[in-house]
This record gives structure tokens, C-alpha cells and sequence, in this order.
């Protein structure tokens, strides 16, 4: 068995020596010249038209076109001068953490030539703009420029009954007759009309009230005056005592936050007089939970979806900032999106002032359906900290307590918050924070084992988060941090934390959540996770659509996670198992090529993978991952 680096990857052959053939120790390991060597020899196969299941010639295995020797070569020491060490020397500096550089390419970007949208929707009316529109009008000129199909089935049609995209779907064959007429599954759509899938869209009408500052704050104003910020803030231009003197003949009031009245005149219900005690509002059992982290970019609703189906009990939305929803900013609502498959979703909030952040809560409480909702007091970057959200909250508890005691008044569902062991490393504060946080009112805690400096350097501090756990007691903690296996998940219970939040492990092996539940090592196959990737696909397509700029994003969402998925080792080729997440393997070949290409730690051989299911990439595509900045051969 050969061990490089501190991991166990186990040899094809029963042991060392030569085998009947004359042939030396065969291993899994490799250099890096030779893995890429072989990926790229067996996609230029595939591209020869010998399919998918001939990339490795018959008879051949991956590692048979390698050197057979049982260990890499030696690595050669370059002798630099002096004038060489000062040449360059930015240009080789290792690139860490997120890609902050990176080109983006927005989706309708790859779309040259785009239909009217009059068309798509097979108005009876003509467009509006008439010659002014700056849109395709021609069906006939549109198709023949139209980019090819990338399949025969569409799966919008074939779930719904309908496809909304009609010809502008890149499956358009599946459901698009000869005269460019969109085709109906009645039976199959009148099953699904009327029946929403996903919940919390934002409506038009709230997004221009919210636009003209007309959507009503009252309960978080009454809050605001006892902490002495008054009813101006949020754009009043008068005080409240001014807009209860000025009622209207009619009965009605202005409101402060606009021209749209607030009715005064009806029956007095308990709901006007009496506030809430904790104990009546909607409860939620956390305990023994698996809980998905809110992962911004990765932890879309297509990622939690194929989550969900794997085992995760609780699902929480991507991070918003309150500032851009209570501007009505479409972008940031997309974000508070709910699938019927997730029975306990919350949505998480990144603010730093008491007063955005609780009219930010009343405004949720009325218009979304979620569980909870929890306040990001965790995130490490620099744009949050720097203006005193996300880890910042963790230092300045006056302003915390504000923002959690303000948004208690006004939810009627509970309210969490997730906080890191403390900003500075080895400076832990957390201990300090949780006894405060249990009086104002919070109703679960989640603790990432690490501090803001530490980021994902060090291994998570577990000693630590089962001290805070007893502190936290009889508030639910969860703890957060290193866990892909269920092994790492077993000693994790065995602390006193009350439930456990995956992160990381969950996009390295999204079945995490089955072998937890099952308590086994699933030695998953590659075609099983292609499978899954393809869920993840059909998911994008309901989510961002079928034409091209929906399936641009999903194909960009799926590389990004292709970024953290390919850091997983098969358990087949582990001699010692688990697989720890901070660990990185040597470059090893799988037992198939499919396997071999998705442990590609390139860009280009996720963009391949895509390709397998999404067709080939537009001629200006381009992609660099968020998270990972040395995405290079």
C-alpha cells in the first residue's frame, strides 16, 4: 500500500512485486503530467466519436497508461539566481482563497440574438414597441440561428405539462411542431396549474411600494422609540405624533412610511393590543437535526432540493442583505425562494443597524412563509465585517442586542443566529456571548468551530463548541464545522451539541446526510454521481429557466460546485477511512475515466462534465470559480 501525504490510497494488486504478466506494483496515485495526460487523451477519444463508455480502451485500465513504478519520481530542486528571485515574483505568488478578480460573464450575454418576448408568450396582441423593439420578431430567422438543441426531452414540458420558453427552449424539439407552435399537455396541466412548487416570490406590487417607500413599519417604529432612534429613520418626513394627528375624513391615516393610508376604523382585535408572548409563537424542534448551511452562491435552491432528497431535515436560504431587500432589489428576493420539499426552511439575514434590520423582519413576518429566520453573525469577508455585520455583531453587543430584541418584537416565527468562536485567532468569545444571547430571547444558536482569522486553516475547535453547548443549555446549540463522514458525525453528537450543520461536507458529498442516517460509507460510483449532477440540472431548468440564459446559470452554478465536489475520494480507493475535509490527495486515477475526471481539480475538465449534460459551452464562455482561485493545470 502506498501512503503519500498522510492518506492511505490502496494499490490495484493484493501487494508488491509482479503479477503473472510481468507487470510492477500498480497504484492508483500519479503525477500530475500523467493525470492530465490521461484526461485529456481520453476526452480526445470521446471526441472521436467512440462515446462515452470506450474513453478507456478495452482491456485497459486507467492506470495501465501510466509508468508502472510504485513511487512518484523525485522532485527536482530549480537552483534560482538572485536577479530570478525578485523576477516574477507576484506573478508566482500562490492565489488563496476566494477569486475576487475573476471575469463574469452574465447569462443573457451568451444570447446574441433573442425572441420578443410577445412572441415566446404567443400573445394575440402585437408587441408593443412595434418597429422600436430591439427584440427578434421573425420565428423563421430566429430558429435557423438558434443554437443546436442539447436533448430530445425537455423536462419542463414533461413535469408541467407546458413549457413556458417554447421555441426559445434548448429543447425545444420535444414540444415545438412543424409551424413553431408551442404544444400542451392538457392532461398534465391541469394537474399542475394552480399548484406552486416554489414559494416566496416577490410580487410586483410589493416591489413598487417598496420602491416608493409606501409599505408600513409600525411595529418596528413602536420598537425604534423605545431605543430612543425615533420615526424618522427609513425616509419618515414626520414624526409620529404628526401622522396620528393628521386623520383623514375618512377614517384613514397616513401612514410613515408613504401616501398609502393605514385603516383606523373597525373592529378592535386581540392582534392590535396584544403583543406575542415567546411560548405562543410557532415553535420549531430543532433537536437531532441535520441542518444545511445558508451557502452563499452554492446553497441555491437546486443545490438544497438534491439535498433534501439525500437525507437534510433543515434547509436555510443564501444570505441577504436587508438593506437591498427593503429596496425591493429582485436579485435579493431570489434568494428567499422555498420549494414545497422544504418542510423547515428558514431564511438568513446580514445586517448592522437595529432599524433596517427589524423592519426588515416585519416585513418577512407579513409577506414570506418560512420557520425561522436567522441573523448572520458569522460571516468572515471583508465587505460585511468592515461595516459591522457578520462577525462584527460579535463585538459590538449593544448594537447585537438591539437588532435581536427588535426582530423578536416583530416575528411571530423564531429567530436563531449563527456566530463563529470569536474574531481574532486563539481569542475566543463566544462563551461571553451565548448567556447574553439566551436573555434576549434567541431560540437556537449555531457555533462554527473557528474565528474569522482562522478561516478554513486550522481544524475546527470541537472541545470548545462542546463547552458552549452547556452554556447554551436549554437553548439548542448546533455545531458546525469538519464534518464529512459519519464517523466525524458520531463523535460530534457525542458532545452536548443538540443537532449538527453541514457546510463544506455537504457540497463535497451531498449523500453525507444518507450515511449519517444510515451510519455506513457509501462507495458511491461515478455514474451514480453523475446522476445526481443531472438532478441538479433538471432543478436549474425550473428554477432559471430552458433558453439559453437559464441554462448558461445553471451550467455556471453547477461549475461552482463541481469546485468543491471533486475534493472527494472514492472510499474504494481509501486504505484508511474516513476521508478527513481539510486533507488533499495526491493525483490519482479513478477506476473508471469518469472517475478520474471528476477528481480533476481544472476548470476545463468541470467545464467537460457540464458538457456531458448541458452541451457544449457558447464560443465566449468563460469561467473561474468563486472559491477556488488556483483552478489551473
Amino acid at each position: 500500500v502506498a501512503i503519500i501525504s498522510g492518506l492511505g490510497i490502496k494499490a490495484r494488486s493484493t501487494g508488491y512485486g509482479r503479477n503473472q504478466n510481468g507487470k510492477g506494483c500498480r497504484v492508483y496515485h500519479t503525477t500530475k503530467e500523467k493525470f492530465h495526460e490521461f484526461i485529456d487523451s481520453g476526452w480526445q477519444r470521446e471526441s472521436a466519436g467512440k462515446g462515452n463508455e470506450e474513453t478507456v480502451p478495452k482491456g485497459e485500465s486507467p492506470e495501465d497508461s501510466l509508468d508502472q513504478t510504485c513511487e512518484p519520481p523525485e522532485k527536482k530542486v530549480k537552483v534560482e539566481g538572485p536577479a530570478e528571485d525578485c523576477k516574477g515574483k507576484q506573478d508566482k505568488k500562490r492565489a488563496r482563497g476566494q477569486f475576487k478578480s475573476r471575469p463574469h460573464m452574465k447569462p443573457h450575454s451568451y444570447d446574441d440574438m433573442r425572441l420578443c418576448p410577445s412572441i415566446i408568450q404567443e400573445r394575440t396582441t402585437s408587441c408593443f414597441f412595434g418597429e422600436r423593439c430591439r427584440f427578434f420578431h421573425d420565428v423563421a430567422e430566429y430558429m435557423s440561428l438558434k443554437p443546436a438543441d442539447v436533448g430530445e426531452h425537455c423536462h419542463l414540458f414533461s413535469t408541467f405539462g407546458k413549457c413556458p420558453y417554447g421555441v426559445t427552449c434548448r429543447y425545444s424539439k420535444a414540444h415545438v411542431d412543424g409551424s413553431f407552435k408551442n404544444l400542451v399537455n392538457e392532461e398534465l396541466l391541469t394537474k399542475t396549474e394552480g399548484r406552486p412548487t416554489v414559494k416566496n416570490s416577490l410580487d410586483k406590487g410589493l416591489q413598487k411600494r417598496l420602491r416608493k417607500r409606501q409599505v408600513p413599519f409600525g411595529a418596528s417604529e413602536v420598537y425604534l422609540r423605545t431605543i430612543g432612534k425615533g420615526a424618522d429613520q427609513g425616509g419618515c418626513k414626520k414624526n409620529q405624533a404628526d401622522n396620528q394627528a393628521e386623520t383623514c375624513s375618512n377614517g384613514e391615516a397616513p401612514t410613515a412610511g408613504g401616501n398609502a393610508p393605514v385603516k383606523t376604523t373597525g373592529p378592535l382585535t386581540d392582534a392590535d393590543v396584544i403583543k406575542l408572548r415567546p411560548c405562543e409563537k410557532k415553535q420549531v424542534d430543532f433537536r437531532n437535526k441535520l441542518y444545511l448551511a445558508p451557502l452563499t452562491t452554492c446553497g441555491n435552491l437546486p443545490f438544497r432540493r438534491v439535498c433534501k432528497r439525500f437525507g437534510a431535515d433543515v434547509t436555510c436560504g443564501e444570505m441577504a442583505m436587508c438593506t437591498n431587500l427593503l429596496q425591493g432589489q429582485s436579485s435579493e428576493w431570489a434568494l428567499l425562494k422555498r420549494h414545497e420539499s422544504e418542510d423547515i426552511f428558514g431564511v438568513q439575514l446580514e445586517g448592522c443597524f437595529p432599524d433596517t434590520m427589524t423592519k426588515c423582519a416585519e416585513l418577512l413576518n407579513s409577506n414570506i412563509d418560512v420557520d425561522f429566520v436567522d441573523i448572520n453573525s458569522g460571516c468572515p469577508i471583508d465587505l460585511v465585517y468592515k461595516k459591522g455585520g457578520g462577525c462584527g455583531l460579535m463585538t459590538r453587543t449593544n448594537k447585537f442586542e438591539k437588532i435581536v430584541r427588535g426582530m423578536n418584537s416583530v416575528l411571530d416565527v423564531p429567530l436563531t443566529v449563527k456566530i463563529r468562536t470569536g474574531v481574532q485567532d486563539k481569542v475566543n468569545i463566544a462563551h461571553k456571548l451565548i448567556p447574553e444571547l439566551k436573555n434576549w430571547g434567541i431560540s437556537m444558536i449555531t457555533l462554527h468551530g473557528r474565528s474569522r482569522e482562522q478561516r478554513y486553516t486550522k481544524m475546527a475547535d470541537w472541545e470548545y463548541i462542546d463547552f458552549c453547548s452547556k452554556l447554551a443549555s436549554p437553548v439548542p446549540l448546533f455545531g458546525n464545522g469538519d464534518i464529512l463522514s459519519y464517523e466525524d458525525a458520531m463523535k460530534a453528537r457525542e458532545t452536548g451539541v443538540s443537532g449538527i450543520m453541514l457546510g463544506r461536507g455537504a457540497l463535497i458529498k451531498p449523500w453525507i446526510f444518507t450515511e449519517i442516517k444510515e451510519q455506513r460509507h457509501w462507495d458511491i460510483s461515478s455514474n451514480e454521481r453523475l446522476d445526481i449532477l443531472k438532478d441538479f440540472t433538471r432543478f436549474g431548468l425550473e428554477q432559471w429557466g430552458s433558453d439559453t440564459q437559464g441554462l448558461e446559470k445553471t451550467r455556471t452554478f453547477l461549475l461552482e460546485w463541481l469546485s468543491f465536489m471533486c475534493r472527494y475520494i472514492p472510499v474504494g480507493l481509501l486504505e484508511h477511512m474516513p476521508q478527513k475535509i481539510n486533507e488533499r490527495p495526491p493525483y490519482y486515477m479513478g477506476r473508471d475515466y469518469l472517475e478520474t475526471l471528476m477528481a480533476s481539480q481544472h476548470v476545463g475538465d468541470w467545464v467537460k462534465i457540464s458538457e456531458m449534460i448541458l452541451g457544449p459551452v457558447p464560443r465566449n464562455f468563460s469561467f473561474l470559480p468563486k472559491h477556488k482561485a488556483n483552478a489551473y493545470k
